[in-house]
């Protein structure tokens, strides 16, 4: 077994004891940032279009689809006001070249049940059991949510994408998870995102190591989660309307984290139905 590091993803007990933060923050930033949502359309689209393009004219062929692939990353990321570097290029083309929607492996988890309104049979939340494993996360603190994600999931494609100490692609799993904040009444996310993505299930007893020192594994301790999926964009706003819904609906929202929740990410903006869900974490 590999020896894990310590940070927010492997030590939320401690989260259990934090009630409020110190200070409120600055009003969220109202740019339109790239978003972890956009990277992986972005893949998603090239993706496809790489595969129709195979036809066997030879490597010239193969290398512009490649340059064209990093191309069209950077020349949305500049509209969307964030900076793709040159050092994404091959981690962007590993993606496209091995990311089938497929092969994407599901985090397990044992559904515990769940609950629905009784009238109009719709689904209040599933409750379900997490056992321990190890994620690979990286915390980023920029102005906005969709910045600090966009950041994190950089960093973490280029671990995915042969960036480890066994230099192999290590493939998608989903969900990938964003461990957010906020203030004690919930109307506001504060700055600070852990995002962490689960080691596949044949590497969790030999982890491979990260090159980027700000990634850290760490192992997660057995949880129960209560969940809701809800459809469409994931920005501050709706994170937080989600949220405080499921808070509403819970039975006796004092036993989770007050301040401390989860946003779970499954496929791109180009699904018109897209899932998402919110976490809420139960304390022990």
């Amino acid at each position: 077994m590999t020896k894990t590091n310590s940070s927010e993803w492997g030590t939320l007990q401690s989260e259990m004891e934090r009630q409020s933060h110190s200070a409120e923050t600055g009003r969220r930033s109202g740019r339109h940032l790239i978003s972890l949502e956009d990277l992986d359309s972005m893949t998603d689209n090239m993706d496809t279009e790489l595969v129709h393009n195979d036809n066997g004219e030879g490597e010239e062929e193969n290398e512009q689809d490649e340059s064209e692939l990093f191309t069209y990353w950077r020349d949305v990321g500049r509209r969307h006001l964030v900076d793709v570097p040159r050092d994404m290029e091959e981690p962007i083309q590993q993606m496209a070249r091995n990311n089938q929607s497929q092969d994407r492996q599901p985090v397990p988890f044992t559904p515990l049940g769940h609950k629905t309104r009784q009238q109009a049979d719709e689904p209040l939340y599933e409750k379900r059991q997490y056992e321990k494993a190890n994620w690979a996360c990286v915390t980023q603190n920029e102005p906005g949510y969709e910045q600090s994600t966009c950041k994190g999931f950089m960093k973490l494609m280029k671990y995915i994408c042969q960036q480890n100490s066994t230099g192999l692609f290590l493939g998608m799993t989903l969900p990938i998870v964003t461990i957010v904040h906020t203030n004690q009444n919930r109307s506001e996310l504060l700055p600070g995102v852990t995002i962490a993505y689960y080691i596949p299930t044949h590497f969790q007893h030999q982890v491979p190591q990260p090159f980027d020192a700000d990634i850290v594994i760490d192992e997660s301790p057995a949880r129960i989660i209560y969940t809701r999926s809800f459809n469409g964009i994931t920005n501050e706003d709706s994170i937080l309307q989600e949220i405080n819904r499921l808070a509403e609906d819970l039975d006796s929202p004092e036993l989770f984290l007050q301040d401390t929740f989860i946003v779970a990410g499954y496929n791109n903006p180009a699904d018109p139905n897209r899932r998402n869900e919110i976490w809420f974490i139960q304390r022990p």
